[in-house]
């Protein structure tokens, strides 16, 4: 079984579904399958049960995935022995980042990270964080860019910045005169969130506690990105609470919607870097670390 296949094999194991593993992997979805039943046809037994609607693990493919994840992770440790005798600030980033950070923060990073590495090119991967965990792990990222706090054996997290979230409201709202917001005084409202699995959706139910109940969340509405609840309260459906960094710029270019701090200390998320402790080239984190902090967002604060 080559490295190769063993990515696909653990790939579809995470994923559950050929379409997803095989754009994980970057390839088409036969050259997958073809994979796969060549490494089964070699084995003698199925690894995947496969239904109209549905992908199972086997129990020998349980093992088999257990086994190449630790084979992956020991290759990966080889790339990054060889890499650590080259320059660390040449050659390419693989560098994952949150859909709600990404919009915000790449077109400042771009370019300062370009003038202090410009031999050091991006690959970029937006995805959620319960995405890019896994493949950072693999290999297939350097570092990733998400929300903190995250712990957990083998990585290393570092925070970077800080930001408060805001009020969002539509301009003919009755609070858009309002000087702040009182976080209860969202319960009952048309409140507008990011789907399910969204971590920024989470944390905004966190800062809110009183959200948390069904009847709160009654009147919800959902938004597939910031962007797009950004367009749904100026159209009047709701109101909604965004990250600073989406939310201040607001102020001079949306007149259809009014933003507004929260009463006393607002609530804020914590956005940091995590990388393999193994990972060699400590100087190119270093450098992402300084560019990010270059770009001083709207509302946000270092991290030191």
């Amino acid at each position: 079984m080559t490295l190769t296949e063993m990515r696909y094999i653990v790939a579809l194991a995470r994923e559950r579904h050929f379409g997803r593993a095989a754009e994980a992997c970057h390839v088409s979805q036969p050259t997958l399958s073809v994979a796969l039943k060549k490494v089964e046809g070699q084995i003698g037994a199925a690894l995947f049960e496969r239904t109209a609607t549905d992908v199972r693990i086997t129990t020998l493919g349980e093992r088999i995935v257990e086994q190449a994840t630790r084979v992956l992770a020991e290759a990966v440790k080889l790339e990054e022995i060889a890499e650590a005798t080259g320059d660390p600030m040449s050659g390419q980033l693989r560098v994952g980042i949150i859909y709600t950070i990404a919009p915000y923060l790449l077109p400042q990073l771009i370019p300062a990270l370009s003038r202090q590495a410009p031999n050091m090119p991006l690959f970029l991967k937006e995805d959620f964080t319960a995405n890019l965990i896994p493949a950072l792990k693999s290999g297939e990222l350097d570092v990733i860019i998400i929300a903190l706090p995250f712990a957990e054996p083998g990585l290393v997290a570092q925070a970077v910045y800080e930001e408060p979230f805001r009020v969002v409201v539509p301009a003919n709202h009755p609070w858009a005169g309002y000087e702040a917001i009182d976080a209860d005084e969202l319960d009952g409202q048309n409140l507008l969130l990011l789907g399910q699995g969204n971590c920024f959706r989470d944390q905004v139910l966190e800062s809110c506690p009183r959200l948390n109940g069904q009847d709160a969340l009654a009147h919800s509405l959902e938004g597939s990105s910031l962007e797009t609840i950004r367009y749904m309260v100026a159209s009047g459906a709701g109101v909604a609470v965004m990250p600073s960094s989406a939310a201040d710029p607001l102020l001079d270019k949306e007149p259809l919607v009014r933003v507004l701090p929260f009463v006393g200390t607002p609530p804020s998320r914590t956005v940091g870097l995590v990388w393999r402790v193994t990972y060699p080239r400590s100087q190119a984190i270093d450098a992402m670390r300084a560019a990010v902090l270059s770009c001083q967002l709207p509302g946000a604060t270092a991290r030191r």
